[in-house]
């Protein structure tokens, strides 16, 4: 019996920081660290910065961060950077699944001049896994997230996992039965 109940309080207390040790892991092995990680406890308080997504489109209309700006990842266009954050100086932090894409995006913001740009270390995942809210695109919180696909969707162990656009439009509960 006390085998089972310290096998339990192990499982219960390591599990998150395996997840977390596979995100640093897969981060290390993906990124190059060229635009600076900003982490959700830090993210959380930065007040007047500009969260831009650079996600897919659908994956953005299932959920974000509050007041995010939808930049993209293929769909950016660096011409429409100057209208979408006219002040090079604006602080700005970058998110995607994890931070994969964003450092990409980043690293295109600090070609067009702009200095101030962090990356969100685990991105959207993370910011859910830590407890934080996301948003629909009308502003309501949700629990709904975009997983990407099911090998990242390991990474996000908060919220309610995503992995088809349509699937986001359905009423929750119980599907009608024919």
């Amino acid at each position: 019996m006390r085998f089972f109940l310290s096998l339990s309080f192990f499982l219960l207390f390591s599990a998150p920081s395996m997840g977390q040790k596979k995100l640093d892991r897969t981060l290390k092995k993906l990124n190059k660290e060229t635009i600076p990680y900003i982490y959700v406890n830090e993210a959380i308080l930065a007040e007047g910065t500009l969260f831009l997504d650079t996600r897919k489109k659908e994956e953005f209309e299932v959920s974000h961060i509050k007041n995010a700006i939808w930049v993209g990842y293929k769909a950016f266009e660096k011409d429409a950077m100057s209208s979408i954050v006219a002040d090079k100086n604006s602080e700005i932090i970058v998110y995607c699944s994890i931070g994969v894409r964003s450092e990409n995006i980043g690293e295109k913001l600090l070609k067009l001049g702009y200095t101030r740009v962090k990356n969100l270390y685990g991105g959207i995942f993370e910011w859910k896994n830590q407890g934080h809210p996301v948003y629909t695109p009308q502003g309501n919180k949700t629990e709904r997230v975009h997983a990407f696909n099911k090998h990242w969707g390991k990474l996000l162990n908060k919220g309610e996992k995503v992995y088809d656009p349509i699937q986001s439009k359905l009423p929750r509960g119980n599907p009608t039965k024919h």
